[in-house]
């Protein structure tokens, strides 16, 4: 026992210390420290995943989103923020059906194994003194809490009381209630003036309401300059009061990165060292709009840095009439290798994530990130990477529900669904079919983005896009009053099924329906050619939103039947 009343268990070359931080009726939390590991060393730590009987959620964002997340496999995966495997967020953080969680510190230079070979049916976690963390830091240490509690959604609420946090505000409410329509699936880089005026005038021929038009990429002179390119956007304080007289709010992508192109913006950046250099002074990167080595990253770990990038995002604001910006990108990957970071040693790359992320959402409740590292407490929308336009798991719709529910359970209940539809990439723009479903399983789910539009399928397609943007319109109070219950306790917006009964073994599995709040299911098709599905409804008395009947729960309702224009719902009785 030492003298802060934790416990030390040494056996001569490794000492680890548990330090008890809370031990109450409701819960149990504990903190295991190993500090001061030789560079050489890699401690781990494995807990058994139990899959025949225990269920676990939270983890890193994936493209392959399954959930609840035993399913995945991860090999020697360094806990990043990164492109790969779509793992914009990436909290340290499990929790299981039995009511435990494990959350690892960020200054861990974690890497974890899970259903690998050789570590099957287990998540191992290991701290290695290595890249893409500062493999020249010293003083590493091992640090993750375990807490135990009744039920995992007691467990849950003590975690994002004590480790996780969350919001203090909430996003803009507009943003909510009406479309947001952005120009990049449908017409990708190809936009200019024309092309944008069309787009909003489009938008209201059909009778749609918006809650802004974005703006999405090839707009600069060159990526990184933060100015409009006078070829295609002539007078652009023109164009943005223009569709403001019709309605609409304007809004800006933006990203991190200029390109080496771009002159005189990348000189000017590197001479003032503005842009991230690795240890031998190479600002060099990638990104999907560069070759290899062509391309910088901003250094938003420098406070100078941040506020030029504030200053340039504002003259845009006040200049050229954009109300707000959709930030792209943010993974720690798109940084040179092995870089220098200002801040603590122990936390790069993690910084150059969080910061960026707490720069521009300092821009207020409209702004969008895509990435997020510790940043629960910003009152901004958390965009799912860009899904494709397929049905499967591999980033398709199936995995719509996944993700969002990954997202709220690791302390982010802003959650913005990328484009309805997918994102038409190689070619392959969604199905009427699937665009339709992809609409309903949006409809529960904080908010509505188009850019695919309905009426370039029938007219069935535009009178069914009417009926679910107005039932989501329609179901605004009940979302803004989860957004102040996230900002004032925590809870998600949009729970698993489990939330209302955590002891309930079948919802704990159950991935294809959720909760908005405790009150709605929803319970949408997302499988292609299917008119109907088996939907699984948890205590309580339900009322079906379609037809007003009233079931009992727990029940299974075999083949509810869904045509093309239906959603199931249900709406919790008092």
């Amino acid at each position: 026992m030492t003298s802060k009343g934790t416990i030390q268990i040494s056996d001569g070359k490794e000492t680890i210390e548990f330090e008890l931080v809370t031990s109450d009726s409701t819960v149990t939390h504990i903190r295991v420290i190993r500090e001061n590991l030789p560079n050489n060393g890699e401690p781990k730590d494995c807990f058994d995943l139990d899959m025949a009987s225990t269920h676990w959620y939270g983890g890193p964002e994936d493209r392959y989103q399954y959930y609840p997340v035993e399913r995945l496999t991860f090999e020697n995966y360094s806990y990043v923020t990164k492109e790969d495997h779509n793992a914009g967020v990436a909290e340290r953080y499990w929790l299981n059906s039995n009511g435990v969680f494990i959350f690892v510190e960020t200054e861990t230079p974690l890497f974890i194994n899970q259903n690998a070979p050789g570590y099957e049916n287990k998540l191992c976690l290991s701290a290695r003194n290595s890249l893409p963390y500062n493999s020249r830091a010293t003083g590493r240490s091992f640090v993750y809490h375990i807490g135990v509690a009744d039920n995992a959604k007691t467990a849950h609420m003590h975690a994002v009381e004590t480790l996780l946090g969350h919001p203090t505000s909430y996003p803009d409410e507009r943003m909510v209630k009406y479309p947001i329509w952005s120009t990049w699936a449908l017409y990708k880089a190809d936009i200019n003036d024309q092309i944008v005026r069309d787009f909003g005038d489009a938008i209201l021929k059909y009778g749609f309401e918006n809650s802004q038009l974005e703006i999405d990429d090839d707009w600069e002179d060159c990526y990184g300059a933060l100015t409009f390119r006078k070829s295609k956007f002539p007078n652009i304080k023109q164009l943005t009061d223009d569709l403001k007289a019709k309605g609409f709010r304007v809004t800006l992508w933006i990203h991190p990165f200029i390109n080496k192109n771009c002159e005189p913006t990348y000189s000017d950046a590197l001479n003032k060292g503005y842009l991230v250099l690795d240890h031998k002074g190479n600002p060099d990167t990638q990104w999907w709009n560069s070759k290899t080595g062509e391309a910088a990253y901003v250094d938003f770990t420098k406070t100078e840095v941040q506020e030029w990038f504030k200053k340039r995002l504002q003259r845009l604001q006040t200049e050229d009439g954009i109300d707000s910006f959709k930030f792209d990108a943010g993974e720690t990957s798109w940084v040179p290798s092995d870089p220098v970071l200002s801040g603590d040693e122990h936390m790069s790359p993690h910084q150059i994530t969080e910061q960026y992320v707490r720069t521009v959402g300092s821009f207020g409740p409209m702004v969008e990130v895509r990435s997020g590292q510790g940043t629960q407490d910003m009152a901004i929308f958390v965009r799912m990477i860009d899904k494709d336009s397929e049905w499967s798991w591999n980033n398709g719709l199936l995995t719509l529900i996944t993700t969002l529910l990954q997202l709220n359970m690791n302390g982010y209940p802003f959650v913005l669904p990328d484009m309805i539809g997918g994102n038409g990439y190689n070619n392959k723009p969604p199905t009427k079919e699937l665009f339709i479903r992809w609409l309903q399983a949006n409809v529960f789910m904080p908010s509505l983005q188009f850019s695919f539009v309905p009426w370039t399928f029938d007219e069935e397609t535009i009178e069914i896009s009417k009926k679910f943007t107005k039932l989501h319109a329609d179901y605004t109070p009940q979302i803004m009053e989860r957004f102040k219950l996230a900002a004032s306790t925590g809870e998600p917006v949009n729970p698993p099924l489990w939330w209302v009964d955590p002891e309930d073994k079948t919802a704990q599995g159950i991935c294809d329906q959720f909760l908005l709040g405790d009150s709605i299911i929803a319970a949408p098709i997302i499988r292609e050619n299917e008119t109907k599905r088996d939907i699984y409804l948890p205590k309580g008395t339900w009322k079906d939103g379609n037809s007003d009947t009233v079931h009992t729960g727990p029940i299974w309702i075999m083949d509810y039947p869904a045509p093309l224009d239906t959603l199931p719902y249900f709406i919790k009785q008092a």
